[in-house]
């Protein structure tokens, strides 16, 4: 008899539904908040050509995507190779990630402490203070890991957050570009408001990090959705 033909490779497909995708951009662009590190890029072009500004952009947001691409992929393989468990790791994220919250609250404003910084360091540029740590954020570095669990997502659910990462860092990149206009309409003050309305955004998806770390080593049960 002849061979029969093989059925061709089941290639799984995203299954992330509307809903799920809203929740993750909106955790990505609080964590990075493209609008709190306008006033960090003002300072750090502040001696640069304006016609140079969009190559200072590009490069920040750059070097920020691929800090942040590789903890996406190989941040959960470092931490559970060292023998953490990931419920662990969402639980202390999810601290961090509150408190990083409770500084953009009430703490010092984002900008005010990154130019600080700057302005010890005669060299800052593209990469400290407007790449690391303005966008890719300790805070930016957790919620990338939480978000592809890989125990949860498959490869293709990963590809799809990859891809929102990439739309958030795209936003960043725009309002960097749009920074002189945006200036002159909110002003440092209007971006450190913002900021502080995002921690308020960012310390509930902390909160929620924590009861899912918490239901993920089986201390608790949650119904329904959670953030991460």
């Amino acid at each position: 008899m002849p061979d029969r033909p093989l059925a061709p490779e089941y290639i799984p497909v995203p299954v992330l539904d509307p809903a799920t995708l809203i929740r993750e951009f909106i955790t990505l662009f609080v964590v990075i908040d493209p609008i709190g590190s306008l006033p960090v890029f003002y300072f750090a072009t502040r001696r640069v050509p304006e016609e140079l500004h969009w190559r200072f952009a590009a490069r920040a947001v750059a070097v920020a995507g691929i800090v942040l691409l590789l903890f996406l992929v190989a941040g959960q393989i470092l931490i559970e190779g060292i023998g953490l468990r990931l419920g662990s790791f969402q639980i202390a994220g999810g601290i961090i990630l509150f408190l990083f919250a409770l500084t953009m609250i009430f703490g010092e404003a984002k900008a005010d402490r990154e130019i600080e910084e700057a302005e010890r360091d005669h060299l800052s540029g593209a990469v400290f203070p407007l790449a690391m740590p303005s966008i890719a954020s300790p805070g930016a570095m957790l919620a990338i890991i939480i978000l592809t669990d890989n125990h949860k997502n498959s490869v293709p659910d990963q590809m799809v957050t990859a891809c929102i990462l990439l739309v958030v860092l795209l936003l960043t990149l725009v309002l960097l570009l749009l920074a002189g206009r945006l200036k002159r309409v909110i002003g440092n003050t209007g971006a450190n408001v913002v900021s502080r309305i995002m921690g308020i955004i960012l310390a509930t998806v902390a909160v929620d990090s924590v009861l899912n770390g918490l239901e993920t080593v089986g201390l608790i049960s949650i119904p329904g959705n959670s953030l991460l």
